[in-house]
């Protein structure tokens, strides 16, 4: 084989690593967290949007206060608005991200994912999934950031999308590829949660099996994942909250801002660090029961497909020798 052959295939044979079951296990786990929480969501968007200034966004009095303002203004479907979009788009993204992410870091493990990897690997092979998903997912967002922000108040109604499919139409009629992309910036910005949260929880996992003298990668109770999700979400969203502020703020219609620097700016002018933190408690509300439930099932979801694959192999092998044997007594 020549050398460019070789560097050919050592360049694709990431590919090699890829496993189905990581995609399916992630968008089982983004889809199931998102239907249960999504008003919360909805809430978080719409307090990190609302600068004071601006007529259309509602004004709410706290978290129980939101809930109970848009019930009231605008009915149980008023707290799913935007609820298809984010399915897909949590979906989506947690099935690419978990698959990017197993892909990646079994090819730096060499295929041995019993192999430990320092913290820099884990963040390195998060935050290179995260600009991947982010890439293929970011006008998804963008549409439900919309959906989310039309607003039916006493008399009136922001809405101008009839829903997923019309948004997407419409922004790209009226707003071209940029505006599917609108929130890129920080969104890109924002990867180093994943590399935060991933890394974490990476390094728990490993240090606990590696004192209990197990394989890292062997399957864990649900008290522990759940705890090892918490502690991981809430060290991330501390991280790098501001960003989402700032993501969903280029996001939203009702405000123009000439790019990611000029929201920055007037955000803080006008309204402080607070600003940057405004929807923290309905965030904190919603993604860390999120990310529990969503690396809950991700991980078992993947476990069981993952061990029916084995079983089966094992089983084929079996059968494919015993077959063998018969064989050579036959010939003899």
């Amino acid at each position: 084989m020549n050398p460019s052959a070789q560097a050919g295939s050592k360049k694709f044979n990431v590919f090699a690593h890829f496993k189905y079951e990581h995609l399916v296990a992630g968008v089982s786990g983004g889809v199931a967290s998102t239907l249960i929480l999504h008003p919360l969501d909805l809430i978080k968007i719409r307090f990190a949007v609302n600068d004071g200034r601006t007529a259309t966004v509602p004004q709410y009095r706290g978290l129980s206060g939101a809930f109970a303002t848009i019930f009231r203004q605008e009915g149980f479907r008023g707290l799913y608005k935007g609820v298809t979009p984010n399915v897909w788009g949590s979906g989506s993204s947690w099935g690419l991200y978990f698959m990017f992410y197993n892909t990646i870091k079994t090819f730096i493990q060499g295929g041995n994912t019993t192999m430990p990897l320092g913290p820099t690997m884990h963040m390195l092979a998060a935050a290179e999934s995260g600009a991947l998903t982010l890439v293929l997912t970011n006008p998804i967002w963008v549409v439900k950031t919309r959906l989310c922000l039309q607003c039916d108040t006493a008399g009136s109604s922001s809405a101008e999308y009839r829903g997923m499919v019309h948004a997407l139409a419409q922004i790209y009629k009226e707003e071209g590829m940029r505006g599917l992309y609108r929130g890129f910036v920080p969104g890109m910005l924002g990867v180093s949660h994943g590399a935060i949260q991933f890394m974490t929880y990476e390094e728990m996992k490993n240090a606990y099996n590696e004192y209990r003298k197990l394989p890292i990668d062997t399957k864990l109770a649900t008290t522990e994942y759940l705890a090892f999700a918490a502690i991981s979400k809430l060290i991330a969203a501390a991280a790098t909250y501001p960003y989402q502020v700032v993501r969903a703020r280029l996001q939203d219609h009702h405000h123009r801002y000439s790019g990611t620097w000029d929201c920055i700016k007037q955000t803080w002018r006008y309204e402080g660090r607070i600003g940057f933190y405004k929807g923290l408690q309905a965030n904190l509300t919603r993604v860390v029961p999120a990310c529990m439930i969503t690396f809950l099932v991700y991980e078992n979801v993947s476990h069981f497909m993952l061990r029916r694959k084995k079983l089966a192999a094992v089983q084929t092998t079996a059968e494919q020798s015993e077959e063998d044997h018969k064989n050579k007594n036959t010939n003899r």
